[in-house]
């Protein structure tokens, strides 16, 4: 059987960087770390990337860039394509050597992955989140509230219909649902109130889908830049996860009210 070709890891960078102009080793390593790629070795250590290789990392890449997806969603996909024989499959022929995958299984997940997208309207959502809160606090709340589905409605001003609309595109969800018993903490109070306020200005929840898809994609972000602390158990290591957390959360909303501001600015002065 004839031997496979396969590439250095430099040079899956050069294939990967006019589609990707971002692409570096650190990141090829990463995903490797997470466990969405798994190149060869040789016994020296060296790793050895084959076409079916290169082909994985460009699915993960795109899935990233298009549809903003977390890794274990982009896991999920890929256990599907292995599942229909991976990207590369030996081919069963006298000269041996490889086929890719069937383009249409590729293709669907694509299809699929992008009306998830869409659907989110969550592509332009970095342009218009803002909020008005000071501290960077992202620790759970300490009151304990637990509010039934009269009472949540009652102390965010707004109707049973309103909140059902809210539930409906995912902007608020219990944090107890047992049978008939259900009920909703601190943080869905807090988001029903700024729902409810935008409503009154005629902004409908199913407009405001967009900021949940933006807080996922955002927490998504962060928790692979906290990834290395998180692995540690020693007090040390979570006090920097939080502190680490509490800068990037304020980061964040600096850059979304300059962009939001900017783009105002450009909207209403033209």
């Amino acid at each position: 059987m004839a031997k496979r070709a396969h590439s250095s890891i430099g040079d899956v960078l050069n294939q990967l960087r006019d589609e990707f102009p971002d692409i570096t080793i650190s990141k090829i390593r990463f995903l490797e770390s997470q466990g969405l790629v798994e190149p060869e070795r040789t016994p020296s250590g060296y790793r050895k990337f084959y076409a079916a290789d290169v082909e994985r990392l460009r699915f993960i890449l795109r899935e990233q860039r298009e549809h903003f997806l977390p890794l274990k969603v982009i896991k999920e996909r890929l256990d599907e394509v292995d599942r229909d024989g991976g990207f590369t499959a030996i081919a069963a022929t006298d000269g041996g050597g490889e086929r890719t995958v069937d383009p249409a299984t590729v293709d669907a997940l694509f299809e699929e992955t992008r009306k998830a997208a869409q659907s989110a309207e969550a592509r332009s959502a970095s342009e218009h989140v803002q909020d008005d809160e000071g501290a960077e606090v992202l620790a759970p709340a300490e009151s304990g509230v637990n509010l039934t589905r009269a009472e949540l409605v009652r102390a965010a001003g707004m109707t049973d219909e309103d909140l059902a609309r809210l539930e409906e595109y995912g902007l608020v969800t219990p944090s107890v649902s047992t049978g008939e018993r259900v009920l909703f903490d601190d943080d869905s109070l807090a988001v029903a109130r700024v729902c409810a306020a935008f409503m009154r200005h005629g902004i409908e929840p199913r407009h405001l889908r967009m900021y949940r898809a933006f807080a996922e994609r955002e927490a998504s972000l962060f928790e692979q830049v906290l990834l290395p602390y998180r692995r540690q158990r020693n007090p040390d290591a979570q006090a920097r996860t939080s502190e680490t957390l509490g800068e990037l959360a304020g980061l964040g909303r600096r850059l979304r009210t300059a962009l939001l501001r900017q783009t105002v600015r450009r909207t209403f002065n033209n």
